[in-house]
């Protein structure tokens, strides 16, 4: 880093009544070293989950490349404007059945709860928070609340109103090679009515692929109109690919490969020194994957707990790189 980009980034930081940041906070222990798509160490070593990889690469080039928003919509708690600094067009890939997996170990994730808030939009259609909290245990929609207990008319309020997560099944299972597979929370008609937050992960779009191998798998891209990266980067990736499983079940297919095409990569400015606490971080050697076991077909009688997250070390990963606290622009 420059020191023109470490003044614009300190620029950022005083808007924000931040404490500005040194030279040797960036500098110290940021080297990444890549080898064959996954992060090595010293040494050469594979260490951590392709998820990692993208991670500090994309924490690296925002902070480097990045560029800061001047009037921002979001806010603060305390009611200050929640500044960004951001990057444009970034695709994230991951061979699902060759082990490739979106997981990071930088920091603990909330994963049951990632799948249980994609399970709410998509399977029970709802956009009301008691349900929410009640039936998956999230809460961090409640500062989108409208007044009555929802989120108003987006998200699962728009999958059902358009019968979109049957359309999808129905289609894929019928007509398997179509290239018109998609699912979109994108509705103008039901942003005229009252909502909160318009959908950030607005967008997928679904194909069977028939292996030279001889298995037919399922792949699915995720389309992002903005991501939060530090709170909900991985989140996003997480649910969706859970999303992947389940309907991949219900159609017949195998998992094969995930995309996550995100337009808007954005560090708010009360996260750049965690951001850069992240990039100094090792990750956790270990193999995750998702194994999902259900006697049924059918996508709505499928439950969280059918789906099970296996070879995380998740109580490495606690102890190694402790969970970091974020203020979220509202």
């Amino acid at each position: 880093m420059t020191k023109e980009e470490l003044k614009y980034l300190n620029n950022i930081l005083s808007d924000a009544n931040c404490c500005k940041l040194s030279i040797d906070e960036l500098y110290n222990d940021c080297d990444i070293l890549i080898k064959d798509n996954y992060l090595v160490d010293k040494f050469g070593n594979k260490i951590g989950t392709k998820g990692d990889m993208y991670h500090k690469l994309t924490l690296k080039k925002i902070l480097e490349e990045g560029t800061v928003d001047k009037n921002p919509r979001p806010k603060y708690i305390d009611g200050s404007p929640a500044h960004t600094i951001s990057i444009n067009h970034m695709l994230y890939t991951y061979d699902i059945n060759k082990g490739e997996f979106p997981l990071i170990t930088l920091r603990p994730i909330a994963v049951k709860s990632a799948i249980g808030e994609v399970l709410w939009i998509y399977q029970d259609q709802s956009n009301n928070l008691d349900l929410l909290k009640d039936k998956y245990n999230v809460r961090w929609w409640d500062s989108w609340d409208i007044g009555d207990r929802t989120i108003g008319s987006v998200y699962g309020e728009t999958v059902k109103r358009y019968d979109i997560t049957k359309k999808l099944i129905e289609d894929i299972k019928n007509n398997p090679d179509g290239r018109r597979h998609i699912m979109s929370l994108w509705q103008e008609d039901v942003f005229k009515e009252k909502h909160a937050l318009k959908p950030c992960a607005f967008m997928t779009i679904w194909n069977v692929r028939h292996g030279r191998d001889g298995v037919s798998y399922l792949d699915m891209e995720l389309i992002q109109r903005s991501s939060d990266f530090m709170a909900a980067g991985c989140i996003n990736q997480m649910q969706y690919l859970a999303l992947l499983y389940y309907v991949a079940k219900s159609c017949g297919y195998e998992v094969g490969r995930f995309s996550w095409n995100v337009l808007n990569v954005q560090i708010y400015s009360r996260h750049i020194r965690s951001a850069i606490k992240l990039l100094k971080r090792e990750p956790v050697n270990c193999n995750p994957k998702y194994i999902l076991e259900t006697s049924t077909d059918d996508f709505f009688d499928m439950k969280l707990d059918d789906i099970k997250l296996d070879g995380y070390e998740k109580e490495k990963v606690k102890e190694k790189n402790p969970q970091i606290k974020l203020d979220l622009g509202i």
